[in-house]
């Protein structure tokens, strides 16, 4: 049969009126604006907007100098980039920005490998992903459903 040139037809992706926008503020002129790695990566890579030294298992700080305006309906979750937790130990902690949060983007870094960590100026330092959320109202009840799981908590299904 015939197939057109290539191995794939290429989509064209329409954004609409009403598509989601991630709003962002440069701080300074040492700002980045967020960037997506690929048309198909889950999350924003944020950039470090100074230098940093994270020492051996210890803990930094990183600032963007990008304030953020949600999409209506989400929060912001802040994860890891997965070549830095590999190959450097790196990794991320206190990942959410909520949808009011209007101060600079700073993300927290743990270094747990055995020597300094230097962070550079642009360098890409975590990545930034909308997530849907959803706001319950609380009710106190008396008890709640039983499950055949119970109160099993940490390893009780396994390793």
């Amino acid at each position: 049969g015939y197939r057109p040139q290539g191995k794939y037809k290429k989509k064209t992706l329409i954004m609409s009126a009403d598509s989601p926008v991630l709003r962002f503020v440069k701080l300074s002129s040492k700002a980045y604006a967020p960037i997506k790695g690929s048309n198909k990566a889950a999350g924003f890579d944020l950039k470090s907007a100074y230098n940093y030294i994270i020492p051996s298992r210890g803990k930094e700080l990183v600032k963007t100098d990008l304030k953020i305006d949600l999409p209506e309906g989400c929060y912001g979750r802040v994860a890891p980039r997965s070549g830095l937790a590999w190959l450097n130990h790196i990794d991320v902690g206190a990942g959410v920005i909520d949808a009011d949060y209007r101060g600079n983007v700073g993300v927290v870094l743990f270094n747990h490998g055995p020597e300094d960590f230097m962070v550079k100026e642009g360098d890409r330092i975590a990545q930034l992903i909308c997530e849907r959320i959803l706001y319950p109202s609380l009710q106190e009840v008396e008890s709640i459903d039983v499950t055949n799981r119970g109160s099993g908590g940490f390893g009780s299904t396994g390793v």
